[in-house]
């Protein structure tokens, strides 16, 4: 299963077959507009579906576990206009939709059965109707709820690796598997890394696809990992980084977070210590280092591979999850219009943009325009709108790489058909790479969205005339 997100009036993204990144929008509260950015954007044209490997293949509801219906479903996409299928070859499980060298080939689930070719059949029908092609990984996450993926079937490896989190407000520590929650590793970890590389590669080798896409590359949230292996790597880099040379006396984890509190579920710092910033710093340039790893790893099998990432838009708490994906030119910590006050002197230099060749940003918002709700008629960076969204997108990254803005068109609830179609329109007018819709199960079964309807024509109208 996938993860998406949302907007102000968006926090029920679960209730559907998949979604694709879960986080909670914090205030309105945006201080005075910086300058708009000097590089002009020439819109994009290209549009690519989401392919979830759980709920199309194995989902109640999912169809492509047949390859009649998959041929059906892309004849259709093809009748929208749409240029480009991402398929997504490893899920959260850990397991692959092909046969691996590096882990297990998932071929069954819940009475489903994927078909023995899967990956090969659908860029080959992707290709028969000029369709761009990008494989997909779910980065550092080992292992489904409920026992089932990678980690669970390698207790070596679980016991090793598995990520460390806050679990209560009290701060108590345990592994993420005790959680109730999808099995996240530690990014830290070299031997985690080895192993995301080495199926980075085999896929590159294996299939003519057009380009990778890492999705979860990330922590799990900001409660993690706060294992004893991340506090070596920390106080390494403290005294590397900073010249800390008292970092090995810390108090670890007080010293990062001293209480936590919750809000709409997510554990949340209530009080911070002398190292929060740092640790902060840190994370995102684990993070950085493994995105410059993996595109050369893509790079050495083969260089006309395009590289990617997929993130969630709001970019103002996206360092819980320890991402920079701004541009290494953004400092936000020497923004002095837009204020990040979780921003620390360092921050900006743990920016990814530039190692990749094309960014997906989740714009998973109902809200399109900011003159559409009062609250937000006068800004022009404000991160739970498309617009705003955009616009701040813009700013941090500076227009150097190809941005895909991205709808959620089944776990976002849109007042209408309508809408979405509005909602496509406007992403593709402004964007300088093109949209990415999550996920085609919401287009072909209605069970999957809001509106309990196909959603094909939605598309095509949002798509048409672009």
């Amino acid at each position: 299963m996938k993860k998406k997100f949302f907007v102000l009036a968006v926090a029920l993204l679960s209730l559907f077959a998949c979604s694709k990144d879960n986080h909670t929008p914090p205030s309105l509260n945006v201080p005075e507009e910086p300058e708009p950015p000097t590089n002009p954007i020439t819109p994009g044209r290209n549009v690519v579906v989401w392919v979830d490997a759980r709920s199309n293949v194995f989902g109640t509801y999912g169809k492509f576990s047949s390859k009649t219906e998959i041929v059906n479903i892309l004849d259709r996409l093809e009748d929208c206009g749409v240029t480009g299928l991402v398929i997504d070859v490893k899920p959260s499980s850990g397991y692959t939709m092909y046969n691996s060298a590096y882990t297990k080939e998932w071929t069954s689930y819940d009475g489903k059965t994927k078909p023995a070719d899967y990956v090969e059949f659908l860029i080959s029908e992707a290709k028969k109707r000029k369709m761009k092609t990008y494989l997909s990984i779910v980065t550092f996450v080992e292992g489904n709820t409920g026992g089932v993926g990678y980690v669970w079937d390698n207790p070596e490896f679980k016991e090793k690796y598995e990520s460390i989190v806050v679990k209560d407000t009290q701060g108590t520590l345990g592994r993420i598997s005790t959680t109730g929650k999808s099995v996240f590793v530690n990014p830290a970890h070299p031997e985690v890394q080895e192993r995301v590389l080495n199926l980075l590669k085999e896929m590159v080798g294996k299939f003519d696809m057009d380009g990778i896409i890492l999705d979860y590359c990330r922590y799990t949230d900001i409660n993690a990992d706060f294992s004893d292996f991340s506090k070596t790597k920390f106080i390494e880099f403290l005294r590397t980084k900073y010249n800390d040379t008292q970092a090995s006396s810390m108090n670890f984890p007080t010293d990062i977070v001293s209480s936590w509190r919750e809000s709409s579920g997510q554990l949340l710092p209530a009080t911070t210590g002398k190292y929060y910033k740092q640790w902060l710093v840190f994370r995102a340039s684990v993070i950085q280092d493994f995105i410059k790893k993996a595109r050369a790893a893509v790079k050495s099998v083969k260089s006309n591979v395009s590289f990617g990432v997929y993130v969630g838009a709001w970019y103002t708490t996206y360092y819980q999850v320890g991402v920079n994906w701004a541009s290494k030119e953004y400092d936000p910590f020497q923004d002095f219009n837009v204020r990040f006050d979780w921003a620390y002197p360092g921050y900006g230099e743990t920016g990814y943009l530039e190692e990749l060749d094309l960014l997906m940003t989740g714009n998973y918002f109902t809200q399109i325009m900011l003159s559409e709700n009062p609250a937000t008629a006068s800004m022009k960076y404000h991160w739970w709108s498309i617009e705003g969204s955009l616009n701040g997108i813009e700013y941090i990254t500076k227009n150097k790489k190809p941005i895909y803005g991205s709808l959620d068109v089944g776990n976002v609830n849109y007042a209408s058909k309508s809408e979405i179609s509005r909602a496509i329109k406007y992403i593709l007018s402004r964007t300088s790479g093109g949209i990415m819709l999550f996920d085609v199960v919401h287009m072909y079964a209605p069970q999957y969205n809001y509106l309990k309807q196909e959603l094909f024509d939605a598309i095509k109208e949002g798509v048409k005339n672009q």
